[in-house]
């Protein structure tokens, strides 16, 4: 990073030095001056979807707090749907194009297969010296699958904020009562025309009250943003506890009580000991006994887990993945229909009733299935770094947004109501791969060993791993209070 408006502080995260830059309303005043200093005017939103709905309000209240005279809308085609959902949000809306061609700043937030169908259109609408801003790197994925540049005369930057929209609004609200409240962004800057672009880009993730903005690149962003909400994010955690609750079905638990041992398990207890205490903390929880059997199962899941996450990483990295994205959203478009909703099945039904009648002193903090989720968030932890992912963003995307942002909305209305929610890139990779992940529980985690085999002690590993200490590094930036999801 490099400004010579907001501090930038070189901080120790795991084993390694990163760049990192604090926000906060604190800070809010140096938006303003920012925004001056490199001639932002005007800033354009487009699109109304996860994202949309959190960070132009956000950007909007500051701008107001702090006076500034920049003026934010949101770009839409002229006859969207969402127009009067983003009026009724309280903003100004401009047709899209008419928007770009003003805009000194185009933050980027239709959904990614939209990006690709129009960013050809949206280049040539920008002015030159303007900066396209973009809060996942997809496009820049898509982009390097075929070899291709964007225009040399405009800026390009990102801002991912490490959490999805709704989590993005409500704990920017919650800062005005809580200082420290947000949700943390890592940064890029892709392409510097103007040579002030650090200055925009850091503007925009304090704007939306980042508390804590970490540097990456778009490369590394898509690469680890996809793989993560494929893996431990949505679609282990949906095929995880898909299969351990047919386990206990099928040993003769009934369905409550089988849902109590597996989904609010997680989301609930389980969770709020790892946001707390980290994977260390939460293995500590547990008397010898139940250590012995989180060990078992982190030994039995870790390998399969870590063998699926490799293959995500794999189709990922190939942009396959990206394709694969593409050609489903043009075949959901082109045929009118919808993605089906996954919250129809024994399991979320069930879920229903439970948390309707929810007791927290009954919850239980399952010893197996802890282990079993620890197993796949540090084998997506090994895949990432075995690539080349700072830890800052190896610990955001694996841990960090689970319990901070995903798991919290999990708790409160379903897994399922989370996957049927997310953006369509997530929603569609999830469908894919949690039936993966589901299957490898039952045919390789949650079944006895053949006679002669040799469980790997893959424990051994997770005793001494950089990643807790990462971790602990990571959670003094974090947020100082807890996202509330009611």
């Amino acid at each position: 990073m490099d400004s010579n408006t907001f501090p930038i502080q070189s901080v120790q995260i795991g084993d390694g030095q990163e760049s990192i830059a604090r926000g906060g309303r604190g800070l809010f005043l140096l938006v303003r001056q920012a925004l001056e200093k490199t001639k932002v005017h005007n800033i354009v939103v487009l699109g109304w979807g996860s994202q949309g709905p959190a960070q132009g309000p956000n950007f909007r209240d500051t701008l107001a707090e702090i006076g500034s005279p920049a003026r934010i809308r949101v770009g839409l085609r002229a006859k969207s749907d969402s127009i009067e959902k983003a009026k009724a949000a309280g903003m100004e809306v401009i047709e899209m194009f008419a928007g770009i061609r003003e805009a000194d700043l185009v933050i980027c937030l239709i959904n990614d297969a939209g990006q690709i169908g129009q960013y050809r259109d949206i280049l040539a609408a920008m002015k030159s010296g303007s900066t396209l801003g973009f809060s996942h790197g997809f496009l820049a994925g898509y982009l390097e699958s075929i070899g291709e540049t964007v225009r040399s005369d405009i800026n390009v930057i990102g801002v991912c904020p490490k959490g999805m929209g709704p989590s993005v609004r409500k704990l920017y609200l919650q800062g005005k009562n809580v200082g420290g409240a947000g949700i943390n962004s890592s940064i890029a800057v892709e392409q510097d025309a103007t040579g002030y672009t650090w200055d925009i880009a850091l503007a925009w993730a304090i704007a939306i009250g980042s508390p804590t903005i970490f540097e990456t690149t778009l490369g590394m962003e898509w690469r680890s943003d996809l793989t993560g909400e494929r893996g431990i994010l949505l679609g282990a955690v949906w095929g995880i506890v898909e299969a351990v609750f047919q386990h206990y079905l099928n040993n003769e638990i009934n369905k409550e009580e089988a849902f109590r041992l597996t989904v609010e398990s997680l989301t609930g207890p389980i969770n709020t000991i790892l946001s707390k205490s980290g994977m260390m903390g939460l293995y500590r929880s547990f008397d010898e006994s139940d250590q012995q059997g989180f060990r078992g199962s982190y030994n039995r899941a870790y390998g399969p887990l870590r063998a699926l996450i490799e293959e995500i990483y794999a189709e990922v990295d190939s942009g396959r993945e990206i394709g694969h994205v593409i050609a489903a959203t043009n075949r959901l478009q082109s045929s009118g229909q919808t993605m089906p909703e996954i919250d129809r099945t024994l399991m979320w039904t069930t879920g229903e009733t439970v948390r309707s009648e929810r007791d927290v002193s009954d919850y239980r903090v399952t010893p197996n299935l802890a282990g079993i989720y620890a197993a796949g968030i540090m084998a997506q932890v090994d895949v990432l770094r075995a690539h080349g992912h700072s830890w800052s963003e190896v610990v955001n995307e694996s841990i960090i947004e689970a319990f901070a942002s995903l798991i919290p909305f999990m708790h409160a209305r379903g897994i399922a109501y989370m996957v049927d929610n997310c953006s369509i890139t997530a929603r569609l990779g999830t469908r894919v791969w949690g039936p993966r992940f589901e299957h490898a529980m039952r045919q390789q985690v949650l079944v006895p060993p053949k006679n002669g085999d040799v469980v790997p002690n893959h424990f051994v590993n997770f005793v001494g791993h950089t990643v807790h200490g990462a971790l602990m590094d990571c959670m003094k930036y974090h947020s100082s209070v807890s996202i509330a999801v009611t």
